[in-house]
């Protein structure tokens, strides 16, 4: 297929609301809240975005974007938006930070089901704890063998608190960090004796800089509004929410020609979106052998079966039942329709 999207492009951006909004009247904070909730769901189906709030956990900062998107352009337009809507007035950025998905340097030790991880897929987790991360120079001088065994030991520790997953992006000219980092957990307390243990480690000891550390919390991007103060929008925003009979428009016909795919979203699940000479189909993204991005596979046209691009599995892009190859579990698959010159998936 021609047209395959490239690696993922994640950023991290901390926003600060400044103090003299909160003595706005609460009409105006309501219709600020409403306005600025509504531009970033208008986003929904053209990246990943999560909000969280960070009141009660830092001072510097109130809130955070994390968004996950195929292109720089697209995270610009965020910025964008969100400076252009009337609360953005009465925001700052004291932090931000970019990276992008790939393929780790190192062979980590096998998890089924996890080999490989180049697309995020974030769960539930209740908690995130990000921050940039630096090695030293003189870790780069080791031998690759040496580094190797490190980072092994490194994740084995890890793996033992199965309860958090861990996101890390490349940041390698980018930005002024190598890494990003995003903690996934349920709970804090988890999240400490882990770092706490990882301290202990080889690889530890060749650590630049790893701060600072931000504790966030999901929620809903109207519950991340009101954690704000001033008048509460959460159930008003909720009679509000678009509503296309559970379709979500990813695209546009223009960007999906024949014989094309593409990585879009439906909330925080990444799917595949194919154009097989006019007959559409829409599957999850990842792999359920290897984890491969499925929107990156060859697809045999006459019979409409999609090949994962890792380990040579087949899948029908209409059942997502496995079609030949290691897999053995069917993939999901999403309803699709076309209404005027958009692409909805549902």
């Amino acid at each position: 297929m021609a047209s395959k999207p490239g690696h993922q492009l994640v950023r991290y951006l901390f926003l600060k609301l400044r103090p003299e909004w909160r003595q706005l009247d609460l009409a105006e904070q309501e219709a600020h809240k409403e306005e600025f909730g509504l531009t970033l769901k208008s986003f929904h189906g053209k990246l990943l975005l999560r909000t969280y709030s960070l009141a009660g956990t830092r001072g510097d900062c109130d809130m955070m974007l994390w968004q996950v998107a195929e292109d720089l352009e697209t995270l610009q337009a965020v910025e964008t938006v969100v400076f252009s809507t009337s609360l953005g007035g009465y925001l700052e950025t004291p932090y931000s930070y970019i990276g992008m998905m790939k393929q780790s340097a190192y062979e980590f030790p096998k998890v089924r089901g996890q080999e490989g991880q180049t697309t995020i897929a974030p769960s539930d987790s209740r908690y995130l704890f990000v921050y940039p991360f630096v090695k030293k120079r003189d870790w780069y001088a080791l031998p690759l063998e040496q580094r190797q065994a490190a980072m092994n030991d490194h994740v084995r520790i890890g793996r033992r608190y199965p309860s958090v997953r861990i996101n890390t992006v490349h940041s390698f000219g980018l930005d002024d960090q190598e890494f990003m980092v995003a903690f996934e957990a349920d709970d804090p307390g988890d999240f400490v004796d882990l770092v706490m243990e990882l301290r202990e480690s080889e690889a530890s000891a060749y650590t630049e800089r790893d701060v600072p550390v931000f504790t966030c919390i999901q929620m809903s991007i109207w519950e991340m509004l009101d954690t704000l103060g001033g008048a509460s929008l959460a159930e008003r925003a909720e009679a509000v929410e678009p509503d296309a009979d559970g379709f979500v428009p990813v695209a546009e016909l223009d960007e999906l020609p024949s014989g094309t795919s593409r990585r879009v979203y439906l909330g925080t699940e990444a799917v595949a979106v194919f154009n097989i000479d006019g007959k559409y189909f829409a599957v999850s993204d990842r792999c359920t052998h290897g984890r491969g991005s499925l929107s990156e596979g060859k697809v045999d046209r006459k019979r409409c079966i999609l090949e994962c691009p890792w380990h040579g599995g087949w899948f029908d892009l209409a059942t997502g039942i496995p079609a030949g190859g290691p897999p053995v579990v069917p993939i999901r698959t999403f309803r699709i329709k076309v209404e005027g010159q958009r692409i909805l998936v549902g």
